[in-house]
């Protein structure tokens, strides 16, 4: 059990590190081809939080362990909009000026509705896979042409963060690939060892992908969005948040469904419930004058304490 749980810890940091330097490598990157800082803002870098969530849903399936690989996107989502959003607010109220934001919303409701429907079986099949990775490319396209449409002041906002970093092609071509690979590496342990600690503590797989791994792999969203809030960056931060939960349902469910159906018994009702309440709840305060204040923030940190609380205590 010390060593599973050393393991996880080394799995988690070699997860964070990784995400954060295919981050700034793609970032780099998509600057030099001349993509927008704000493009950038909403889909390399809240794609690129994701990928911890992608690597470990993929391993797990493939290990056979779905309950993990689901629970892993259900609760980084719930994790995501409650526990992350909740720090980012209690630091700084964040106010939401961007209109695609505020589209990005309803998406992000309408894709964990999209979910609760596909595993009303508790299986995402292959044919289910292509609809949500057909999703993921409409919603892209979606971005793009959006962001060409916003205003001055949005721009400069994500231009502050997604500044080109004066690296060159090769340097960030080199961050991506050795942050792929520390993604790789850190996802497989992730999985072993979760499985490991399930089995000594006499919890589902499923409840270890609800919380352990759900939270570590959302570090990267914790970070950026904390960092973003704390600048006074309050569209990044949601829009992180708000872009990732799209692309763990449509992206990460979508690919690892595709390479293998993905079987998901131990995630019950109440799973899904709690994914689609918190993404409306958030979407209601978002929506009431464009902020989300400290008292929202706290109320969605609790609604997270008690989710965990009673996956733990059930």
């Amino acid at each position: 059990m010390p060593v599973d749980v050393a393991t996880a810890m080394v799995a988690l940091a070699l997860l964070y590190f990784g995400g954060e330097w295919l981050i700034g490598g793609a970032s780099s990157l998509a600057a030099r081809m001349g993509i927008s800082s704000l493009a950038i803002g909403l889909t390399v870098v809240a794609f690129g939080t994701s990928m911890p969530e992608l690597v470990v849903s993929v391993d797990a399936a493939l290990s056979g362990v779905g309950d993990i690989s689901a629970g892993n996107v259900i609760g980084s989502n719930i994790a995501n909009a409650t526990l992350i959003l909740g720090l980012a607010a209690l630091i700084k109220p964040l106010t939401v000026q961007a209109r695609i934001i505020r589209l990005d919303a309803p998406i992000m409701i309408g894709a964990s509705v999209l979910l609760v429907l596909m595993l009303s079986d508790r299986l995402v099949s292959r044919f289910e896979s292509g609809l949500l990775v057909a999703g993921l490319i409409c919603y892209c396209v979606f971005t793009f042409v959006q962001a060409r449409r916003e205003s001055d002041e949005v721009r400069e906002e994500f231009s502050a963060e997604a500044r080109p970093s004066g690296r060159s092609t090769a340097r960030s071509t080199g961050l991506v690939l050795v942050g792929l690979g520390l993604l790789v590496a850190g996802g497989h342990l992730l999985v072993k060892s979760s499985v490991s600690i399930a089995t000594a503590l006499g919890v589902s797989e499923a409840v270890v992908g609800l919380t352990v791994v759900a939270v570590g792999t959302s570090l990267p969203e914790l970070a950026t969005s904390v960092i973003a809030a704390a600048r006074g960056h309050g569209d990044i931060a949601v829009g992180n948040v708000v872009g990732s939960n799209i692309f763990n349902v449509l992206g990460i469910l979508g690919t690892t469904a595709t390479i293998r159906p993905l079987r998901a018994a131990g995630i019950t009702d109440v799973d899904l419930g709690v994914m689609v309440v918190l993404a409306i709840v958030l979407m209601i305060f978002l929506w009431t004058r464009l902020r989300l204040e400290r008292l929202e923030g706290a109320f969605l940190l609790v609604g997270f304490i008690l989710y965990v609380g009673w996956l733990l205590s059930a």
